[in-house]
C-alpha cells in the first residue's frame, strides 16, 4: 500500500480479502464525501439563487446546465489520467506518471480554450433552443464570468486524478469541503449584499463559482507543492515540454470516457422530456426521484473511482490477482451499499418525497401519489446503475475505454431509452414506465460491462 515516507513506494502485495476491503473503503469514502460535497456544491447555488425570483432560478439552472455539459465532456480527460498515473505508479515508473499528469493538463486547458467561444455565445444557442428571451440573456450574462471556471476546475480534476493514482484521495475531500464552504460564503455576501458588499444576485453566484474554482486548484497545487513526497514526481519542472505520446494517449483514452458520460447524462436530460409530455404532476414526482437517485449515485461513483485506482495499481504492478479482487471487493462493497438503499427506499417512499413537499398545498398529495412508486423503482435503479457504474470503473483501470464505450451506448440508447418510451406510452405505464425502461437500460449496462471486465481478464491471465 502506498505510504507518506520518502522511500520508494512499491505495489501492493498483500491480496487478503481483508486488506482488499479496507483499501477500498479507505479509498472510496473519501470519493464519497467529495462528490457528495459537489453536489452541495451546486444544490447551495440554486437554492440561493431561487430565492430572487423565477426567472434568476430559472437562468442559473440553464447557466449551470450549459456548462455542466461542457465540463463534463472535458472531465472524461482529466478522468483518463487516473488509470495513466495508478497503473505508472503500480511499475514504479515515476517518469510516466510525471508525463501523464502534465500531458492531461495540456489536454484539458487546450479544450478550455476551444469550447470558450462555446459558452460565450450561451444566450444566442439558448435562444435557438427556445427559451425564453429574458431567461436566456440573464444566463448568458452569468456565464460571461463562470465560464472561466472551466480552466480552474478541469485543472483541478486533473490533478484530483494524480492524487487518486497515489491513494491520496482524503486531500480531495478535504480541498472539496473547504470550497463547499467558500461557496455557501461567497454566495451569501454576494447574491444578497451582506456585510457591506453589494448585491449583485445572479452575477455573485458567477463570482463564487469562479472563486470556489481557483480555491479548489490553488489549493492542490499547494498541497503538491508542499509534500516532500510528491517532489520528485516533478509535475510543474519543465512544463511546457511535450510529450506527444502521452498527450495522444490521454486523448484516445478520454474521448471514450467523456462520450460515455455525455451519453449518460443527455439519457437523464431526456427522461425528464419524456416525464414533462405525461404531465406537470409526474414531472415533478420524477424530479423528487431522481433526487434521491442523484444522491444514492454518489456512493458507487466513488467507489467507481476507488476501483479505477485499485485495479490500475495492481494491473500496473502486474498483479492479476490483485486486480481480480479488487475488483470483486469494490464490487461487493457497492452491492452492500445499494441493499442498504433500497430497503430504505422501499420502506419510506412518501415519508422521503414529503422532505421536497409543502404538503400544505393542494396538489402534494398528488405529487406524493406519484413520487412515492417511483422512489421504490429507484431502490432498484441505484443497484444496477452502482453496478455499471462500478464496472466503467474497473475497465478504466485496465485502460479499457473504446469498447465499454459501445456498450454503453448501446444500453442506454436502444435498449433503455426504447424500452422507457415502449412502457411509457404503447403499453401505456406512464412515468412508471419511464423509470422501467431505464431499469432495464442500466441493467444490461451493468452486465455488459462487469461481462466485459471479467473477460479481459481472463484473456490477460491466460496470454501471461
Amino acid at each position: 500500500m502506498l505510504t507518506a515516507t520518502k522511500d520508494l513506494v512499491l505495489p501492493q502485495t498483500d491480496n487478503s480479502w481483508g486488506t482488499h476491503f479496507r483499501a477500498s473503503i479507505s479509498l472510496g469514502i473519501p470519493f464519497i464525501g467529495a462528490q457528495l460535497a459537489q453536489l452541495a456544491i451546486n444544490t447551495t447555488d440554486v437554492l440561493m439563487v431561487g430565492k430572487l425570483g423565477a426567472v434568476q432560478l430559472a437562468a442559473i439552472i440553464l447557466a449551470t446546465q450549459f456548462f455542466f455539459t461542457v465540463f463534463i465532456f472535458g472531465s472524461g480527460f482529466a478522468n483518463a489520467v487516473v488509470p495513466m498515473v495508478a497503473q505508472a505508479q503500480g511499475r514504479g515508473d515515476k517518469s510516466s506518471v510525471r508525463r501523464s499528469v502534465r500531458m492531461g493538463l495540456w489536454v484539458v486547458l487546450l479544450y478550455g480554450i476551444l469550447t470558450a467561444p462555446i459558452l460565450w455565445m450561451a444566450e444566442p444557442i439558448l435562444l435557438l433552443a427556445g427559451q425564453k428571451p429574458e431567461v436566456a440573456a440573464l444566463a448568458g450574462e452569468y456565464l460571461h464570468i463562470a465560464q472561466w471556471a472551466i480552466f480552474p476546475s478541469l485543472a483541478f480534476m486533473v490533478l484530483r486524478a494524480f492524487l487518486s493514482g497515489l491513494e491520496r484521495a482524503g486531500v480531495i475531500l478535504y480541498v472539496t469541503l473547504a470550497t463547499l464552504v467558500l461557496n455557501v460564503a461567497l454566495c451569501y455576501v454576494l447574491i444578497f449584499g451582506h456585510f457591506g458588499f453589494p448585491a449583485l444576485g445572479i452575477f455573485g453566484a458567477a463570482v463564487a463559482a469562479l472563486g470556489v474554482a481557483a480555491l479548489g486548484a490553488a489549493l492542490t497545487i499547494g498541497y503538491i507543492r508542499r509534500r516532500p513526497e510528491l517532489h520528485r514526481y516533478e509535475l510543474f519542472v519543465r512544463f511546457w515540454r511535450p510529450d506527444w505520446p502521452a498527450f495522444r494517449e490521454v486523448i484516445h483514452l478520454g474521448i471514450p470516457i467523456s462520450l460515455t458520460i455525455l451519453a449518460e447524462v443527455s439519457l437523464f436530460t431526456v427522461a425528464s422530456l419524456l416525464m414533462g409530455t405525461i404531465g406537470t404532476i409526474e414531472l415533478a414526482a420524477h424530479g423528487i426521484a431522481l433526487q434521491f437517485a442523484s444522491i444514492a449515485f454518489m456512493i458507487p461513483l466513488g467507489l467507481a473511482q476507488a476501483g479505477t485506482v485499485r485495479v490500475g495499481l495492481a494491473y500496473g504492478g502486474g498483479d492479476m490477482l490483485g486486480v481480480k479482487r479488487a475488483a470483486i471487493a469494490v464490487l461487493a462493497l457497492g452491492c452492500g451499499f445499494a441493499a442498504v438503499g433500497s430497503t430504505i427506499f422501499a420502506l419510506y417512499p412518501h415519508d422521503l418525497a414529503a422532505l421536497y413537499l409543502d404538503t400544505s398545498r393542494p396538489d402534494a398529495s398528488e405529487v406524493l401519489a406519484f413520487a412515492g412508486p417511483l422512489i421504490v423503482i429507484a431502490g432498484a435503479f441505484q443497484l444496477v446503475d452502482g453496478l455499471q457504474a462500478i464496472a466503467a470503473g474497473m475497465l478504466r483501470g485496465l485502460k479499457d475505454t473504446t469498447v465499454p464505450m459501445i456498450l454503453a451506448m448501446i444500453a442506454y440508447w436502444p435498449i433503455g431509452f426504447l424500452c422507457a418510451w415502449a412502457f411509457a406510452f404503447p403499453l401505456k405505464f406512464g412515468g412508471v414506465g419511464v423509470w422501467f425502461g431505464f431499469v432495464l437500460g442500466l441493467a444490461a449496462a451493468a452486465v455488459l460491462l462487469n461481462w466485459r471486465f471479467f473477460r479481459l481478464l481472463r484473456l490477460i491471465r491466460t496470454a501471461r
